[in-house]
């Protein structure tokens, strides 16, 4: 028994600081920046860790590419009113974000969000961050 009680102890010291981790978002996106993407919804996976949005919207030449944007897991934004039905494809929306560090490359993570249609807005209100 008290093999197994050392044993379960060492293992919880071993796996709970990675438990615990996360990625850096500096690592990868360009938090000193901002871009703002104008476009049409094409993808909303509502998931854990991490939700994702795809949008078609123009690049920084005017050429429509497909971005792919980092947000919040479903928990979070459930917890500010997202659900898996808010946002649906061919949705009209404005987005702000850092964008990816890596160039050429499509990738956001998303600051705020906005749908024109019906002035729906993410990122506006006190814990409305991705982290």
């Amino acid at each position: 028994m008290r093999r197994v009680l050392l044993f379960v102890s060492a293992a919880m010291l071993v796996a709970g600081p990675a438990a615990d981790a996360h990625h850096s978002y500096s690592a990868t996106y360009d938090t000193g920046r901002q871009i703002t993407l104008e476009g049409k919804l094409v993808q909303f996976v509502f998931k854990n860790p991490h939700s994702f949005i795809t949008v078609q919207a123009p690049d920084e030449h005017g050429v429509l590419q497909r971005w792919s944007v980092e947000w919040n897991g479903s928990g979070q934004l459930t917890n500010h009113g997202v659900t898996r039905e808010t946002l649906k494809p061919g949705d009209e929306v404005v987005l702000m974000g850092n964008p990816s560090r890596v160039r050429g490359e499509y990738k956001v993570r998303m600051v705020s969000l906005r749908r024109p249609l019906d002035g729906f807005t993410w990122g506006d209100r006190a814990g409305q961050a991705v982290d």
